[in-house]
Order: structure tokens, then sequence, then C-alpha cells
């Protein structure tokens, strides 16, 4: 009997080298007459450890790693298809790393643990169980559990998903929509890829159940173009998910119907925001649309929508399947359930942490991060994307909470954060800001597409020492005329990470004078 050997196939191990330690280990039990199925199955989200090799055995998984091409053999010679842990990148079972076991994880139970395209694989872990219950209820009924659950909206505004839902479900019997945010384009974020590279069909279930809760019979997935593995696996799912009656003109047998396809963006950060998104997927330039009308009222085509990030959607099919109020449990306050956290930038043990909301940013940081790649301390830290404030120690012990956050004027965002160490230099950090605002904008409304502009040139002045107190006066203007100003939240939020590094990092702003002066003497 073969034994099962697992190598991920996400996009972070690829580039790790994924590859070539699949083939090396396919090479080196073909030598030695050993008969292995190699599966390739998605990360766990421990990308420090990756790639991260798992073997089959009578006590369950045993995982290696960081593997490389070269540690193949050895690990053969260690016993690797025994479980042995001879061998100096032995882990043991990965279930019990600290990193996975101080988790909560309801969205990303089966991440690393299924094929991703086995539909089998995800029915034995509960996958269609949500759907199943919901083929039984009426929309409402679907919408109500929805709505108990205190889900929001994760992919950074947190709206309740409910409330949204129901602004559907209440518009006349017609063409409805429901239109999957895959366009993740904060910095220092993959939660929304590893579901899709992951965990396929628990994105694929969460659409339907929005679709049978408000009437809609057709969903789209509008996916970045820079995340082709994401591409081909949920292409690859959704051709399965028909062919097994989970998709199409009778659900399961039943009289519901729902048929969901991808279409890919084209790198446009402003589509992140869901009207421009809307332009894009109707094949016009993706421009910010006038509210009102809500896209829940006159959306995709002009028809009633629900437009929600991956993670979102990602959420139901628990919700559904183990009801509302055990999501509600997890959490605090306002911000009920889980919220995938996904460490990046300068630290040491970078990856993505399901965590119910509540804990402080200091313990995430703590507990999962290792300290900084550069083993130089921490200075600040952004989360929420890069129109998120630079927070200072001073602010780390804010808890994981929407409410807490905005009380110090900070985002959560879509859970993104991304560590810098003492060498930063903020007032750089605060220019990359502005002009990032000023790259990204859809030029539609003239806060965004002009005051991007001349921040970027009043942060240089002041980087260069050119009446400092006058242009920090002007800066402040000009942000809070952007966030009053402008038509959505590009140019209503660049301000955050501007002025909170001016704020809590004044004295960069005179080593940067004295580096632009050092500059201009040599």
């Amino acid at each position: 009997m073969s034994i099962k050997v697992y190598v991920p196939r996400d996009t972070t191990t690829l580039s790790l080298g994924g590859d070539k330690v699949a083939a090396a280990i396919v090479k080196e039990a073909e030598l030695r007459g050993e008969a292995i199925q190699l599966i390739r199955n998605g990360s766990r989200g421990v990308f420090w450890l990756e790639p991260m090799v798992e073997v089959e055995t009578d006590q369950g998984r045993v995982a290696y790693g960081p593997v490389e091409p070269r540690d193949v053999a050895g690990l053969f010679d260690a016993g690797l298809l025994a479980g042995s842990d001879a061998h100096a990148l032995s882990l043991g079972k990965p279930e019990e790393l600290p990193y996975l076991k101080k988790q909560q994880r309801l969205t990303f139970s089966r991440a690393g643990i299924i094929d991703p395209v086995s539909i089998e694989d995800y029915k034995a872990l509960d996958g269609f169980k949500g759907l199943e219950k919901s083929l039984q209820l009426s929309g409402q009924a679907i919408v109500d559990e929805v709505k108990t659950s205190g889900l929001r909206g994760r992919g950074g505004a947190a709206f309740p998903t409910g409330i949204k839902w129901q602004t559907v479900h209440d518009c006349p019997p017609d063409q409805k929509y429901i239109v999957c945010n895959a366009d993740e384009g904060d910095s220092g974020t993959f939660a929304d890829r590893m579901v899709m590279e992951a965990d396929p069909f628990m994105l694929i279930e969460g659409m339907i159940i929005a679709g049978l809760a408000v009437g809609a019979t057709q969903g789209y997935i509008y996916l970045r173009s820079e995340y082709p593995v994401a591409h081909d696996i949920l292409n690859e799912a959704i051709s399965k998910a028909y062919n097994a009656g989970y998709l199409g003109q009778t659900i399961l047998g039943s009289n519901k119907a729902f048929d969901l396809e991808v279409r890919l963006g084209a790198a446009a950060y402003i589509c992140g925001e869901e009207t421009s998104l809307l332009e894009s997927l109707e094949g016009k330039r993706g421009l910010v649309r006038f509210k009102p009308p809500l896209p829940a009222i006159e959306g995709l085509f002009g028809k009633p929508t629900i437009v929600n990030n991956v993670l979102s959607l990602a959420a139901v099919p628990y919700i559904l399947a183990e009801g509302g109020q055990a999501y509600a449990d997890y959490g605090m306050g306002r911000s009920r359930g889980t919220l995938p956290f996904q460490l990046a930038g300068n630290i040491q043990q970078g990856g993505l942490i399901e965590l119910a909301f509540g804990p402080t940013l200091r313990q995430l940081i703590d507990d999962f991060g290792g300290g900084t790649a550069s083993g130089r301390p921490m200075r600040a830290i952004q989360v929420g994307g890069p129109l998120g404030a630079y927070l200072p120690e001073s602010q780390w012990d804010t808890p994981l909470d929407y409410e807490a956050f905005a009380a110090v004027e900070a985002v959560l965002g879509h859970g993104g954060i991304v560590i810098f160490d003492d060498t930063v230099d903020m007032t750089e950090q605060a220019r990359f800001s502005m002009e990032f605002c000023l790259e990204e904008s859809c030029g539609k409304c003239t806060p965004c597409r002009i005051g991007s502009t001349r921040g970027v040139e009043v942060i240089d002045k002041i980087r260069s020492g050119v009446n400092v107190d006058a242009n920090l006066t002007l800066l402040d203007d000009l942000c809070d005329t952007m966030i009053h100003g402008s038509l959505c939240a590009m140019g209503g939020m660049t301000p955050f990470p501007v002025q909170s590094a001016f704020k809590y990092f004044p004295e960069d702003i005179d080593l940067a004078i004295t580096k632009s002066t050092s500059a201009e003497v040599h």
C-alpha cells in the first residue's frame, strides 16, 4: 500500500521551491522502490516552515520543514516514510505545533489538511453540510442565521453581513447576483489567497448559500490577475462542483439553481472597492460609483447584488452548519467570530493566525511572531493594509477588535499586519502611503486625485527641511480635506498612515532632514 506524502501547492510554497521538493521526493521514492501517493495540499499558513512536507502514518500525520531538495535523500535515510523524528527537520505532528495549536480555526480548519480540489476530502470534514441544511430552509431563515452570527464584512469596512443580505433579500424577485471580492491587494495580506488555494469548495459553498438566501442564481468571483495559482485551483474546483451537482440548474437534485464563474481583474487596487469592482466586472473602467444607490439595490448590471469579501463568504458554511450562535460565541463586543490575522514584513515567523477577536496586538506578536527577521527591536506596526495607521509601541496593547482600533484612529481592515524594526524611516513610510494613493487612485474625485499628488510634494518639502512647521500645518489641512471630501476610502483613509507616521514618530523628521542635507553636501 502506498504511503501518502503531502507537499503544498500554494503560491508561497511554490515560491520557496515546493515543486522541486515534490519532484525530488517522487524521484527518491522511485530510486528506493518505495510506493508513495503524492498529494499537493494547500498550506496551513505556517509560512516560515514552508515547504512543509507531511507524511501519513498510523499515528496521524508527521511534518518536516522547511525542506529543500537537497534535504530529501537524508530525510529518506532518516525514516521519512515511517514518520521518524531522527532528522533535524522533524516537526512532529503538525497540529501540535504551538503556532497552530494556539489558534481557533473555524474558517481555516481544513487548510493544509485536504487536497483542495477533492470533493471527497472536503465532505469528509463537514464540507457542504451547511449547504445541505440551507436547502431545507427559507431564504429569510438563512439570512437570520447570518444575522445571529454577528458576521461583519472581512474586507475592511466591517459592515454587518446579515444586513446587506437582508437588503438584497427584500428586493423584488428578479435577477440578483452574488459577487465575491477576491481582489486582495492590501500589503501583507494573503488570507483570501489561502482560502482559494487551500479550501476552494468552502468559498463555493458560501456563495451558493448566499444565492439561496437572497434568490440569486448567478455568482462571480472577481479575482486579481496576480493570483494565477488560485485561478487554476478555483476553476478546477468549480468544474468538479458542477460535475457533482453542487452547481447548475438543480443543486443536489433540488429545484434551486446557481451558476458560478471566475473573472480576472487587471492589477488595479481601486477595484477592491465594491462599486469600482462592479464597474470593472461590467467591462468598464474601474471608477468608483456615487452612493446611493447602494449595490445591494442597484449593483451589477443595475440589479440587486451582494458584494462580499472571500473571508466573509468563506465563514458562511460554518455558520449554517453549526448555527449562527456557535459562531457568535467567539469574539468580543460587536466583533464576533474569528479573523485570520496575517503576519508579514520584518518578522521571523510570518504566516496566518486565525483567532477570535479580543487578544491584544502585542499578545499576537509575542505569541506568534518570534521577533523581527533582522533581530532588531520592533518600532512600528501597520495594521489593515496600506491605508491603515502605523502604530507605535504605546498602542500595541489595543485589543484586536473593530471598535477598539477605531478608538485609536486605526483600522483592523483585512487583518494584515506588517512589522517594521528600528531602522525604518517613518517619514519615508508616510511618503510611500501618499504615493500609493497617487498611483492607485481611480482619479474620479479631486480630493484623492489631486490631494495625493500635492501630498507627496508637501512631504518631500518636509523631509528636505523646507518651511517644516508651515508644511506640517499644510499637510494636516490637506489630509483633512481628503478625509472629508473623497468619494471613497482610497482618498478618505490615505491620511491615516500619513498622519500617524508624523504624529507618533516626529523625531524622524530631523533624521530625514539630516540625510537630505548630507546628500546635498556630497
